[in-house]
Formats: C-alpha cells, sequence, structure tokens
C-alpha cells in the first residue's frame, strides 16, 4: 500500500506547487482549462518556493519582487482558515480519519514536481534519492499541514518509475529557466504571460532542416571498422 493511501494530503495543503510550461499545457489540454482557472504568481521573496528548483520571473507591475509560476490554492472544504491546492479532492473527517483523507483530482495530469515527490536526482543523475521529510514546512502548525506520517523508504517506491520522472522534470524545468531569462531581461505586465508562454510552446516541434541537395551525409566509420576493411 502507498505511503499516500488514506492521507489527508498535508504537501497538497503546505506547498505551493511550482508549475512549467508544459505542465500548464496538458493540464489545459487534458481538463480544457484556460491559464487563469488555475494558474497564480506566488511571492517569494526568500526562495522557498523556488527552492533551487523552479525559475523566478519578475513583472512590470512588481519589477523588484520575484515571483514562482505555480497551481492556484483554494480554501479548504472542512478546515476553516486552511487552504490546498485547488485540485486536491477533500473527504469529510471521521473518526478513523479525524484529518479526513484526500486525494488528487488531476492525478494523470499532475505537475512534474507532484510526480517527483520525495525524490530528486543525485550529482551524477544516475540515482534517485529521497529527500528528508520535515514534519512541517509552514509557520502556520494547524495538524492538517502536516506531512507525511514518516520518512520515506526505498521500497516505498518503483526502482523505475522516479527516474524517469526524473529526466522528464528535470528537462522542462530547465527550458522554463530559459524561458525566464527571456521573459526577465524584458519584464512585462502578468496578463501578457499566458501568450508569451503559448508562443514558445507551439514552436517546439518543427520540421527537421533539409540538407543541402549538394551535399551527401555520410556517417562517420569508426577508425578500427576502417581498418578491418581495409
Amino acid at each position: 500500500m502507498s505511503l499516500c493511501d488514506g492521507c489527508h494530503a498535508g504537501c497538497c495543503r503546505a506547498f505551493a506547487v511550482p508549475v512549467t510550461g508544459a505542465d500548464i499545457l496538458r493540464i489545459e489540454r487534458n481538463l480544457g482549462l484556460d491559464f487563469w482557472d488555475f494558474v497564480c504568481r506566488w511571492s517569494d521573496p526568500t526562495g522557498a518556493i523556488a527552492a533551487h528548483y523552479a525559475p523566478h520571473f519578475y513583472f512590470e507591475d512588481e519589477p523588484e519582487t520575484p515571483f514562482v509560476i505555480s497551481l492556484t490554492h483554494a480554501a479548504s472544504e472542512y478546515f476553516s482558515g486552511t487552504t490546498k491546492c485547488q485540485f486536491l479532492t477533500e473527504c469529510e473527517p471521521d473518526e478513523e480519519h479525524p484529518l479526513g483523507q484526500a486525494r488528487c483530482g488531476i492525478y494523470g495530469s499532475r505537475p512534474q514536481a507532484c510526480r517527483v515527490f520525495p525524490t530528486k536526482f543525485n550529482d551524477s543523475c544516475e540515482l534517485a534519492l529521497i529527500h528528508d521529510i520535515p514534519d512541517w514546512t509552514r509557520e502556520d502548525e494547524h495538524p492538517v499541514y502536516e506531512l507525511c506520517p514518516r520518512q520515506w523508504l526505498p521500497e516505498d517506491l518503483d526502482p523505475v518509475q522516479p527516474l524517469h520522472d526524473l529526466v522528464v522534470a528535470k528537462f522542462e524545468m530547465q527550458l522554463f529557466r530559459n524561458l525566464a531569462t527571456v521573459w526577465n531581461e524584458t519584464p512585462r505586465p502578468w496578463n501578457l504571460f499566458p501568450d508569451f508562454l503559448h508562443m514558445i510552446y507551439e514552436k517546439r516541434v518543427m520540421l527537421e532542416p533539409q540538407a543541402s541537395p549538394d551535399v551527401i551525409p555520410f556517417v562517420a566509420v569508426p577508425n578500427q571498422q576502417v581498418r578491418r576493411a581495409a
């Protein structure tokens, strides 16, 4: 049984979830949503949200404030004064589960940051390392913000899928950092960001440039094979 089964999903309440452009387009496409239905910018002056993972974006209205592009939060249905990822589906608390149970409402389309939790690459990007998960990440120590009931162990995770997810997360977030560099050269208004995002991502697939007809594309043959042929 997964460590997440029966959980109240403290991680989906305590964290702002950074997203990439690929995450945004996937959710828009799969759920038929508009950018403004689920994306927000979280101010991140301390870098706690970016956490050396997501890039900072700057905008014309607040040029000195670093923001992280994230999923929006909504008020909890059962725990007054607390918030959760807007896509988190809550169940009513009961005697067995005083904090209730909760699950991701868009599991198949969830962002890469959610898919890789609680892992990261080692320095050589060959192994998945499990983060040491703290009990709390918010100053507000409401019980619903408590994180995992115990530390994750290697046997809790599939030995293949986390590495695949980490590869995609690393690639997509690097592209998003490059996009942030371009945007931050001349910060524009926040309301123009979706158009900028779609303009970039719609050009990610193109036809391979045709080789000049005057050039014959030979494949290089290793020297050892050349000597054998001789």
